[in-house]
């Protein structure tokens, strides 16, 4: 390494102290100050929590609907469908959360099942944005991947973003169910799509009821691959049902 690119000691000395540096005074912090700063930051966090009830409050009055998309994914999934799904940002981190449920495992041992992220397709994903622009990263893939009977499940908070409403453009064409996730509605994307989950809280608080929505799907999918596992006792397949030999 160069003279020029190292760091002397003296000069990390000078960056950890800066009482060291010529022309700077250390400022000295009160007592009080500090206390008056741990009070607001604790009442900051508190309520941040708080928000959290309505999103929780929302998403129960939209229990019903939560259950019947894991059944319906279930038995969709079990006969050859697949999930493909999609999100800008934190949201594109809460779909790669169910997708990696779907082909790893939620509670109990089971059969992996075809779910993909889109986003996660990153060298795929440049090159559409390069190529075709950032609106239309997803919608191409949905053409690439989506087959009649599949689901397409978008997550946003805004549901205003146009890379996802293009893909529902995509899916309508190609006979491919919508469902989205989003923060309150209505919303375009809400509006776009064949069914939605609006969750009315803040942004922050409705991209942590996402996850929550989330996991009640995964619990009502393995509950209904469970329950049609029962169908081994009338001389079906481990395979047709999902469960591992």
């Amino acid at each position: 390494m160069t003279a020029e690119w190292s760091i002397r000691e003296a000069d990390i000395q000078a960056l950890a102290f800066p009482a060291a540096l010529p022309g700077l005074e250390v400022l000295e912090v009160e007592a009080a100050d500090t206390e008056s700063a741990d009070a607001e930051s604790l009442h900051t966090v508190q309520a941040h929590l708080d928000n959290v009830v309505p999103a929780l409050e929302s998403l129960r009055a939209q229990s019903g609907r939560l259950a019947a998309w894991g059944v319906e994914l279930a038995q969709r999934l079990l006969c050859g469908q697949r999930l493909l799904a999609a999100g800008n940002g934190g949201s594109a981190a809460e779909a790669q959360h169910l997708t990696a449920e779907l082909v790893g495992r939620f509670d109990g041992e089971r059969a992996p099942f075809s779910a993909i992220s889109l986003h996660a397709e990153s060298s795929a994903l440049t090159a559409l944005a390069n190529d075709y622009g950032y609106e239309h990263v997803f919608a191409r893939q949905v053409r690439a991947h989506g087959r009649s009977g599949d689901v397409l499940l978008l997550l946003s908070t805004s549901g205003q973003s146009p890379n996802l409403l293009r893909a529902v453009e995509a899916a309508d064409r190609l006979n491919v169910t919508t469902w989205a996730l989003t923060g309150p509605g209505p919303n375009p994307l809400a509006d776009a799509c064949d069914e939605a989950v609006t969750i009315d809280a803040l942004n922050a608080n409705a991209q942590e009821g996402h996850l929550i929505a989330l996991h009640a799907i995964c619990r009502a999918f393995d509950l209904e691959v469970r329950r049609r596992s029962t169908g081994l006792q009338e001389g079906r397949t481990e395979a047709e049902w999902g469960v591992e030999p």
